[in-house]
Protein backbone atom coordinates (compact mmCIF):
# COMPACT_ATOMS: atom_id res chain seq x y z
CA UNK A 1 0.00 0.00 0.00
CA UNK A 2 2.59 2.42 1.04
CA UNK A 3 4.22 2.08 -1.85
CA UNK A 4 1.12 2.58 -4.04
CA UNK A 5 0.40 5.43 -2.39
CA UNK A 6 4.46 7.04 -2.48
CA UNK A 7 5.23 6.87 0.75
CA UNK A 8 9.05 6.90 0.45
CA UNK A 9 9.60 8.40 4.71
CA UNK A 10 12.78 8.79 5.95
CA UNK A 11 14.10 8.94 9.55
CA UNK A 12 17.49 11.17 9.34
CA UNK A 13 16.65 12.87 12.71
CA UNK A 14 17.25 10.01 14.76
CA UNK A 15 21.00 10.36 13.78
CA UNK A 16 20.76 12.66 16.31
CA UNK A 17 21.63 12.16 20.32
CA UNK A 18 18.60 10.90 21.94
CA UNK A 19 18.59 13.80 23.90
CA UNK A 20 17.05 16.09 20.81
CA UNK A 21 13.85 13.72 20.64
CA UNK A 22 11.46 10.98 22.24
CA UNK A 23 9.90 7.64 20.24
CA UNK A 24 6.37 8.43 20.55
CA UNK A 25 3.46 7.08 18.34
CA UNK A 26 0.10 9.48 17.70
CA UNK A 27 -2.88 8.85 19.47
CA UNK A 28 -5.33 6.93 17.81
CA UNK A 29 -8.66 8.68 17.31
CA UNK A 30 -11.88 7.24 17.47
CA UNK A 31 -13.41 8.33 13.84
CA UNK A 32 -11.09 9.96 11.70
CA UNK A 33 -12.80 11.92 8.35
CA UNK A 34 -11.19 13.71 5.94
CA UNK A 35 -11.71 17.29 5.49
CA UNK A 36 -9.11 18.70 3.25
CA UNK A 37 -6.43 17.08 1.30
CA UNK A 38 -4.34 19.37 -0.37
CA UNK A 39 -3.74 17.57 -3.86
CA UNK A 40 -1.04 19.73 -4.98
CA UNK A 41 1.00 19.36 -2.07
CA UNK A 42 0.77 15.54 -2.12
CA UNK A 43 1.58 15.43 -5.85
CA UNK A 44 5.07 17.52 -4.94
CA UNK A 45 5.54 15.09 -2.18
CA UNK A 46 5.45 12.00 -4.87
CA UNK A 47 2.22 10.93 -3.29
CA UNK A 48 -0.72 9.45 -4.51
CA UNK A 49 -3.71 11.81 -3.49
CA UNK A 50 -6.64 9.80 -4.46
CA UNK A 51 -4.57 6.47 -1.78
CA UNK A 52 -4.16 8.93 1.29
CA UNK A 53 -6.51 7.93 3.56
CA UNK A 54 -8.00 9.37 6.73
CA UNK A 55 -6.55 6.53 9.29
CA UNK A 56 -2.62 7.48 8.16
CA UNK A 57 -2.93 10.94 8.15
CA UNK A 58 -4.70 11.12 11.08
CA UNK A 59 -1.87 8.52 13.11
CA UNK A 60 -4.50 5.80 13.43
CA UNK A 61 -1.81 3.77 10.95
CA UNK A 62 1.76 4.51 10.69
CA UNK A 63 3.48 4.36 7.36
CA UNK A 64 5.94 1.52 6.50
CA UNK A 65 9.17 3.26 6.90
CA UNK A 66 8.05 5.95 9.95
CA UNK A 67 9.56 6.16 13.13
CA UNK A 68 7.51 8.43 14.88
CA UNK A 69 9.02 11.22 17.45
CA UNK A 70 8.23 14.06 19.07
CA UNK A 71 11.21 16.93 18.99
CA UNK A 72 12.48 18.00 22.24
CA UNK A 73 13.52 21.99 22.03
CA UNK A 74 13.58 25.15 24.19
CA UNK A 75 12.85 29.22 23.37
CA UNK A 76 12.26 32.79 24.87
CA UNK A 77 8.36 32.95 24.83
CA UNK A 78 7.75 36.99 24.79
CA UNK A 79 11.34 37.59 26.47
CA UNK A 80 11.21 34.45 28.91
CA UNK A 81 13.31 31.68 28.50
CA UNK A 82 11.03 28.31 28.59
CA UNK A 83 11.90 24.19 28.60
CA UNK A 84 9.46 23.52 25.27
CA UNK A 85 8.97 20.80 22.62
CA UNK A 86 6.52 18.98 20.21
CA UNK A 87 3.26 19.44 22.97
CA UNK A 88 0.62 18.18 20.83
CA UNK A 89 2.80 17.28 17.52
CA UNK A 90 4.40 13.99 16.31
CA UNK A 91 6.76 14.03 13.02
CA UNK A 92 5.96 10.94 11.22
CA UNK A 93 9.11 10.67 8.99
CA UNK A 94 10.80 12.55 6.63
CA UNK A 95 9.56 12.29 2.79
CA UNK A 96 11.96 11.81 0.19
CA UNK A 97 10.48 13.65 -2.97
CA UNK A 98 10.49 11.87 -6.61
CA UNK A 99 13.01 14.62 -7.04
CA UNK A 100 15.47 14.11 -4.41
CA UNK A 101 14.07 16.62 -1.74
CA UNK A 102 13.60 16.17 1.77
CA UNK A 103 10.29 17.41 3.76
CA UNK A 104 9.20 16.47 7.42
CA UNK A 105 5.48 15.57 7.98
CA UNK A 106 4.67 16.12 10.98
CA UNK A 107 0.69 15.54 12.13
CA UNK A 108 -0.36 18.49 14.48
CA UNK A 109 -2.80 17.69 17.25
CA UNK A 110 -1.66 14.15 17.66
CA UNK A 111 -1.82 13.52 20.78
CA UNK A 112 0.18 13.65 24.12
CA UNK A 113 3.94 13.87 24.18
CA UNK A 114 6.36 13.81 27.11
CA UNK A 115 6.54 17.35 26.48
CA UNK A 116 2.39 18.37 26.63
CA UNK A 117 3.18 19.96 30.04
CA UNK A 118 -0.30 18.62 30.77
CA UNK A 119 -1.78 19.77 27.67
CA UNK A 120 -4.28 17.39 25.94
CA UNK A 121 -2.32 17.34 22.85
CA UNK A 122 -5.09 17.88 20.42
CA UNK A 123 -6.05 20.30 18.00
CA UNK A 124 -9.11 22.22 17.24
CA UNK A 125 -10.66 22.09 13.44
CA UNK A 126 -11.19 25.76 13.44
CA UNK A 127 -7.05 26.26 14.29
CA UNK A 128 -6.18 24.09 12.10
CA UNK A 129 -7.92 25.31 8.87
CA UNK A 130 -7.06 28.98 9.68
CA UNK A 131 -3.82 27.50 9.46
CA UNK A 132 -4.16 25.56 6.46
CA UNK A 133 -5.39 28.97 4.59
CA UNK A 134 -2.91 31.43 5.82
CA UNK A 135 0.38 29.14 5.09
CA UNK A 136 -1.32 28.41 1.39
CA UNK A 137 -2.25 31.50 1.00
CA UNK A 138 1.72 32.72 2.10
CA UNK A 139 2.93 29.80 -0.54
CA UNK A 140 0.73 32.09 -2.81
CA UNK A 141 2.50 35.14 -2.12
CA UNK A 142 5.69 33.67 -2.61
CA UNK A 143 7.15 33.73 1.02
CA UNK A 144 8.75 30.62 2.33
CA UNK A 145 6.63 28.16 4.30
CA UNK A 146 5.54 25.53 5.50
CA UNK A 147 2.47 23.87 4.19
CA UNK A 148 -0.78 21.85 4.74
CA UNK A 149 -0.76 18.44 3.40
CA UNK A 150 -4.20 17.63 4.75
CA UNK A 151 -6.57 18.46 7.86
CA UNK A 152 -8.84 15.85 9.14
CA UNK A 153 -11.65 15.65 12.17
CA UNK A 154 -11.20 13.27 14.80
CA UNK A 155 -14.38 12.36 15.62
CA UNK A 156 -13.69 13.49 19.17
CA UNK A 157 -14.00 17.00 21.03
CA UNK A 158 -11.93 19.00 22.89
CA UNK A 159 -12.50 21.27 25.30
CA UNK A 160 -10.88 25.01 25.47
CA UNK A 161 -13.00 27.88 26.46
CA UNK A 162 -15.35 25.99 24.75
CA UNK A 163 -16.36 22.48 23.03
CA UNK A 164 -14.89 21.95 19.75
CA UNK A 165 -14.70 19.76 17.38
CA UNK A 166 -11.31 17.97 17.40
CA UNK A 167 -8.49 18.01 14.42
CA UNK A 168 -5.58 16.98 12.75
CA UNK A 169 -2.90 18.92 10.30
CA UNK A 170 -0.44 17.44 8.62
CA UNK A 171 2.11 19.78 8.15
CA UNK A 172 5.09 19.77 5.48
CA UNK A 173 8.58 22.11 6.12
CA UNK A 174 11.45 21.45 5.11
CA UNK A 175 12.47 20.82 8.72
CA UNK A 176 11.28 21.79 11.80
CA UNK A 177 14.68 23.10 13.07
CA UNK A 178 14.58 26.37 15.49
CA UNK A 179 15.93 28.74 16.73
CA UNK A 180 14.78 26.72 19.91
CA UNK A 181 16.41 23.59 19.12
CA UNK A 182 19.38 25.28 19.37
CA UNK A 183 18.87 27.22 22.88
CA UNK A 184 17.84 23.47 23.96
CA UNK A 185 20.99 21.85 23.39
CA UNK A 186 23.35 25.01 24.71
CA UNK A 187 21.20 24.85 27.51
CA UNK A 188 21.03 21.29 28.52
CA UNK A 189 23.24 19.29 26.40
CA UNK A 190 26.91 18.41 26.07
CA UNK A 191 29.11 20.36 23.62
CA UNK A 192 28.98 17.44 21.65
CA UNK A 193 25.46 17.52 21.26
CA UNK A 194 26.04 20.75 19.88
CA UNK A 195 28.01 19.96 17.40
CA UNK A 196 25.83 17.20 16.29
CA UNK A 197 22.78 19.64 15.69
CA UNK A 198 25.20 22.22 13.64
CA UNK A 199 26.25 19.57 11.45
CA UNK A 200 22.99 18.22 11.00
CA UNK A 201 21.16 21.57 9.74
CA UNK A 202 24.13 21.75 7.67
CA UNK A 203 23.99 18.94 5.56
CA UNK A 204 19.76 19.80 5.96
CA UNK A 205 19.74 23.09 4.76
CA UNK A 206 23.32 24.11 3.90
CA UNK A 207 25.34 21.72 2.58
CA UNK A 208 27.52 23.86 0.72
CA UNK A 209 28.80 25.23 3.66
CA UNK A 210 30.04 22.06 5.49
CA UNK A 211 33.74 22.25 3.83
CA UNK A 212 33.70 26.03 4.92
CA UNK A 213 36.83 27.36 7.05
CA UNK A 214 34.50 28.21 9.88
CA UNK A 215 31.15 25.90 8.96
CA UNK A 216 29.12 26.79 12.04
CA UNK A 217 30.09 30.57 11.37
CA UNK A 218 28.58 29.86 7.96
CA UNK A 219 25.91 28.35 9.24
CA UNK A 220 24.88 31.81 11.65
CA UNK A 221 25.48 33.87 9.17
CA UNK A 222 23.16 31.86 6.64
CA UNK A 223 20.56 31.73 8.90
CA UNK A 224 20.67 35.51 9.47
CA UNK A 225 20.35 35.80 5.75
CA UNK A 226 17.42 33.93 5.28
CA UNK A 227 15.17 35.46 8.06
CA UNK A 228 16.51 39.07 6.63
CA UNK A 229 14.97 38.17 3.34
CA UNK A 230 11.95 36.64 5.30
CA UNK A 231 10.83 38.89 7.59
CA UNK A 232 11.34 41.71 4.55
CA UNK A 233 8.77 39.59 2.65
CA UNK A 234 6.30 39.48 5.75
CA UNK A 235 6.82 43.32 5.54
CA UNK A 236 5.90 44.25 2.24
CA UNK A 237 2.76 42.64 2.35
CA UNK A 238 1.59 43.35 5.93
CA UNK A 239 1.79 40.11 7.49
CA UNK A 240 1.75 39.62 11.44
CA UNK A 241 2.98 36.45 12.81
CA UNK A 242 1.69 37.15 16.24
CA UNK A 243 3.99 34.98 18.55
CA UNK A 244 7.49 35.39 16.99
CA UNK A 245 8.96 33.64 20.44
CA UNK A 246 12.66 31.89 19.33
CA UNK A 247 10.70 28.40 18.95
CA UNK A 248 8.90 29.87 16.10
CA UNK A 249 11.60 31.05 13.78
CA UNK A 250 13.32 28.27 11.77
CA UNK A 251 16.27 27.07 10.33
CA UNK A 252 15.51 26.90 7.00
CA UNK A 253 13.87 30.18 6.86
CA UNK A 254 9.97 29.19 6.68
CA UNK A 255 7.49 30.40 7.95
CA UNK A 256 6.25 28.52 10.92
CA UNK A 257 3.40 28.22 13.59
CA UNK A 258 0.31 30.28 12.12
CA UNK A 259 -0.97 31.00 15.70
CA UNK A 260 -2.30 34.29 16.26
CA UNK A 261 -1.29 35.42 12.72
CA UNK A 262 -3.55 37.91 10.66
CA UNK A 263 -2.81 40.61 7.63
CA UNK A 264 -3.07 44.13 8.52
CA UNK A 265 -6.02 45.74 6.83
CA UNK A 266 -5.45 49.49 7.87
CA UNK A 267 -1.84 50.56 8.00
CA UNK A 268 -0.34 51.31 11.03
CA UNK A 269 3.00 49.90 12.74
CA UNK A 270 1.38 49.58 15.96
CA UNK A 271 -0.94 47.00 14.85
CA UNK A 272 -1.24 43.85 17.37
CA UNK A 273 -4.06 41.25 16.23
CA UNK A 274 -2.86 38.02 19.08
CA UNK A 275 -4.65 38.75 22.19
CA UNK A 276 -2.53 37.27 24.30
CA UNK A 277 0.38 39.95 22.90
CA UNK A 278 -0.71 42.89 25.57
CA UNK A 279 2.23 44.90 25.27
CA UNK A 280 2.73 44.79 22.00
CA UNK A 281 5.88 42.70 21.77
CA UNK A 282 5.03 41.30 18.18
CA UNK A 283 3.74 44.34 16.33
CA UNK A 284 3.92 44.47 12.85
CA UNK A 285 6.68 47.43 13.40
CA UNK A 286 8.58 45.50 15.94
CA UNK A 287 8.98 42.43 14.07
CA UNK A 288 12.55 43.52 12.24
CA UNK A 289 14.14 43.69 15.35
CA UNK A 290 12.44 41.27 17.15
CA UNK A 291 13.80 38.59 14.36
CA UNK A 292 17.31 40.35 15.25
CA UNK A 293 17.27 39.84 18.88
CA UNK A 294 15.78 36.14 17.93
CA UNK A 295 18.82 35.79 15.83
CA UNK A 296 21.08 37.02 18.89
CA UNK A 297 19.95 34.25 20.86
CA UNK A 298 21.16 31.80 18.38
CA UNK A 299 24.11 33.29 17.87
CA UNK A 300 24.46 32.87 21.70
CA UNK A 301 23.68 29.25 21.59
CA UNK A 302 26.35 29.26 18.66
CA UNK A 303 29.57 30.97 21.12
CA UNK A 304 30.85 27.13 22.56
CA UNK A 305 31.16 25.93 18.91
CA UNK A 306 32.30 29.26 16.82
CA UNK A 307 35.84 29.56 18.21
CA UNK A 308 38.32 27.88 20.94
CA UNK A 309 38.90 31.25 22.32
CA UNK A 310 35.66 32.82 24.17
CA UNK A 311 36.30 36.38 23.34
CA UNK A 312 36.63 35.27 19.88
CA UNK A 313 33.54 33.56 19.57
CA UNK A 314 31.53 36.48 20.95
CA UNK A 315 33.22 38.87 18.57
CA UNK A 316 32.71 36.64 15.72
CA UNK A 317 29.18 36.20 16.98
CA UNK A 318 27.97 39.84 17.46
CA UNK A 319 29.60 41.13 14.17
CA UNK A 320 27.24 38.24 12.56
CA UNK A 321 24.59 39.66 14.39
CA UNK A 322 25.39 43.51 13.14
CA UNK A 323 24.79 42.27 9.60
CA UNK A 324 20.86 41.35 10.39
CA UNK A 325 19.77 45.31 10.09
CA UNK A 326 21.43 45.79 6.93
CA UNK A 327 20.50 42.74 5.29
CA UNK A 328 17.33 43.27 6.38
CA UNK A 329 17.21 47.24 4.78
CA UNK A 330 18.26 45.54 1.35
CA UNK A 331 15.61 43.27 1.30
CA UNK A 332 13.15 45.40 2.09
CA UNK A 333 13.70 48.86 0.31
CA UNK A 334 14.27 46.66 -2.78
CA UNK A 335 10.86 45.21 -1.91
CA UNK A 336 9.25 48.56 -1.67
CA UNK A 337 11.25 49.64 -4.92
CA UNK A 338 9.36 46.97 -6.36
CA UNK A 339 5.81 47.85 -4.97
CA UNK A 340 6.88 51.71 -6.33
CA UNK A 341 7.97 50.50 -9.59
CA UNK A 342 11.25 51.09 -9.55
CA UNK A 343 13.94 49.45 -11.14
CA UNK A 344 17.17 51.14 -10.01
CA UNK A 345 18.53 52.73 -6.84
CA UNK A 346 18.64 55.97 -5.66
CA UNK A 347 19.62 57.60 -2.33
CA UNK A 348 16.09 59.27 -1.16
CA UNK A 349 14.08 56.19 -2.00
CA UNK A 350 14.11 55.07 1.25
CA UNK A 351 12.59 58.47 2.62
CA UNK A 352 10.23 58.10 -0.96
CA UNK A 353 8.35 54.88 0.55
CA UNK A 354 8.76 55.92 4.12
CA UNK A 355 6.95 58.90 3.56
CA UNK A 356 3.88 56.87 2.20
CA UNK A 357 3.76 54.88 5.19
CA UNK A 358 3.41 57.37 7.28
CA UNK A 359 0.53 59.14 5.08
CA UNK A 360 -1.17 55.90 5.32
CA UNK A 361 -1.01 55.95 8.72
CA UNK A 362 -1.61 59.48 9.20
CA UNK A 363 -5.28 58.81 6.82
CA UNK A 364 -5.69 55.45 8.14
CA UNK A 365 -5.36 54.26 4.43
CA UNK A 366 -5.64 50.49 3.86
CA UNK A 367 -2.41 48.98 3.11
CA UNK A 368 -2.77 46.60 0.34
CA UNK A 369 -5.65 48.57 -1.55
CA UNK A 370 -3.22 51.38 -1.49
CA UNK A 371 -0.23 49.71 -3.32
CA UNK A 372 -3.23 48.13 -5.30
CA UNK A 373 -4.76 51.71 -6.34
CA UNK A 374 -0.96 52.93 -7.29
CA UNK A 375 -0.90 49.91 -9.48
CA UNK A 376 -4.28 50.22 -11.13
CA UNK A 377 -3.77 54.07 -11.64
CA UNK A 378 -7.12 53.85 -9.70
CA UNK A 379 -6.94 56.68 -6.91
CA UNK A 380 -10.59 56.34 -5.03
CA UNK A 381 -9.66 56.41 -1.25
CA UNK A 382 -9.60 59.59 0.74
CA UNK A 383 -5.81 59.23 1.01
CA UNK A 384 -5.52 60.29 -2.41
CA UNK A 385 -7.46 63.08 -1.88
CA UNK A 386 -5.73 64.81 0.21
CA UNK A 387 -2.74 67.52 -0.34
CA UNK A 388 -0.30 65.68 1.24
CA UNK A 389 -0.68 62.90 -1.14
CA UNK A 390 -0.64 65.01 -4.30
CA UNK A 391 2.60 66.82 -3.52
CA UNK A 392 4.20 63.17 -2.33
CA UNK A 393 2.39 61.68 -5.85
CA UNK A 394 4.72 64.46 -7.44
CA UNK A 395 7.79 63.01 -5.69
CA UNK A 396 7.09 59.51 -7.17
CA UNK A 397 6.10 60.85 -10.78
CA UNK A 398 9.70 62.72 -11.37
CA UNK A 399 11.27 59.63 -9.58
CA UNK A 400 9.98 57.27 -12.01
CA UNK A 401 10.92 59.59 -14.83
CA UNK A 402 14.61 59.15 -13.69
CA UNK A 403 14.55 55.80 -15.23
CA UNK A 404 15.03 54.16 -18.26
CA UNK A 405 12.21 52.00 -18.30
CA UNK A 406 8.42 53.23 -19.25
CA UNK A 407 5.95 53.74 -16.95
CA UNK A 408 4.19 50.16 -18.53
CA UNK A 409 7.01 48.15 -17.39
CA UNK A 410 7.05 49.75 -14.12
CA UNK A 411 3.78 48.90 -14.02
CA UNK A 412 4.01 45.39 -14.51
CA UNK A 413 6.76 45.29 -12.19
CA UNK A 414 3.77 46.42 -9.16
CA UNK A 415 1.80 44.04 -10.67
CA UNK A 416 3.92 41.05 -9.95
CA UNK A 417 4.75 43.06 -6.62
CA UNK A 418 1.70 44.17 -5.15
CA UNK A 419 -1.10 41.47 -4.36
CA UNK A 420 -4.63 42.17 -5.75
CA UNK A 421 -5.86 39.86 -2.58
CA UNK A 422 -4.64 38.84 0.81
CA UNK A 423 -6.54 36.39 3.11
CA UNK A 424 -8.28 39.48 4.94
CA UNK A 425 -9.64 38.36 8.21
CA UNK A 426 -13.36 39.11 7.67
CA UNK A 427 -13.41 36.46 4.74
CA UNK A 428 -11.32 33.76 6.59
CA UNK A 429 -13.41 34.22 9.70
CA UNK A 430 -16.36 33.73 7.19
CA UNK A 431 -15.24 30.94 6.02
CA UNK A 432 -14.33 29.45 8.91
CA UNK A 433 -17.38 30.09 10.42
CA UNK A 434 -19.04 27.99 7.53
CA UNK A 435 -16.71 25.27 7.71
CA UNK A 436 -16.68 24.51 11.47
CA UNK A 437 -20.59 25.38 12.15
CA UNK A 438 -22.27 24.46 9.48
CA UNK A 439 -19.89 21.33 7.08
CA UNK A 440 -19.96 24.08 4.47
CA UNK A 441 -16.37 24.19 2.75
CA UNK A 442 -17.31 26.33 -0.14
CA UNK A 443 -16.52 29.35 1.03
CA UNK A 444 -13.13 28.33 2.63
CA UNK A 445 -12.57 26.33 -1.20
CA UNK A 446 -13.38 29.90 -3.01
CA UNK A 447 -11.36 31.99 -0.76
CA UNK A 448 -8.26 29.82 -1.61
CA UNK A 449 -8.89 29.59 -5.60
CA UNK A 450 -8.47 33.21 -5.18
CA UNK A 451 -5.50 33.44 -3.20
CA UNK A 452 -3.72 30.68 -5.32
CA UNK A 453 -2.74 33.81 -7.37
CA UNK A 454 -3.06 37.02 -5.70
CA UNK A 455 -0.98 38.57 -7.98
CA UNK A 456 -3.59 37.52 -10.90
CA UNK A 457 -5.97 41.36 -10.57
CA UNK A 458 -8.35 38.78 -12.31
CA UNK A 459 -12.31 40.27 -12.27
CA UNK A 460 -12.92 36.85 -9.19
CA UNK A 461 -10.53 38.53 -7.19
CA UNK A 462 -12.42 41.60 -7.15
CA UNK A 463 -15.24 40.92 -3.85
CA UNK A 464 -11.99 39.59 -1.61
CA UNK A 465 -10.49 43.16 -2.15
CA UNK A 466 -12.80 45.37 0.31
CA UNK A 467 -11.61 45.67 3.89
CA UNK A 468 -14.00 44.93 6.70
CA UNK A 469 -17.10 47.19 7.71
CA UNK A 470 -15.88 49.93 10.56
CA UNK A 471 -16.20 48.43 13.69
CA UNK A 472 -15.70 49.56 17.37
CA UNK A 473 -14.26 46.06 18.45
CA UNK A 474 -10.70 45.64 17.30
CA UNK A 475 -10.21 42.22 15.44
CA UNK A 476 -8.58 39.92 17.52
CA UNK A 477 -6.35 36.28 17.17
CA UNK A 478 -6.08 33.40 19.57
CA UNK A 479 -2.96 30.90 19.99
CA UNK A 480 -5.41 27.87 19.03
CA UNK A 481 -2.69 26.27 16.15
Amino acid sequence: MEKKTGWNLDTSYRSLPATFFTLQDPEPVRAPELVVLNEQVAESLGLDAEKLGADVLSGNEIPNGADPLAQAYAGHQFGHFNMLGDGRAVLIGEQITPGGERFDIQLKGGGRTPYSRGGDGRAGLGPMLREHIISEAMHGLGIPTTRSLAVVTTGEPIYRETEQRGAILTRVAASHLRVGTFQFASRFGEVDDLLALADYALERHYPEGIDAPNRYLFLLKEVIKRQAALIAKWQVVGFIHGVMNTDNMTISGETIDYGPCAFMDTYDPKTVFSSIDAQGRYAYGNQPPIAGWNLARFAESLLPILHDEQEESLKLAQNAVLEFPKLYESHWLNGMRAKLGLFNSEEGDRSLAEDLLVLMNKHQADFTNTFRSLTLGREESDLFKTPDYAVWKEQWKERLGRQDETMEASRQRMRTSNPSVIPRNHKVEEALKAAVEEDDLTIMNDLLAVLKDPYAYSSDQEEYCAPPSPSNRPYRTYCGT
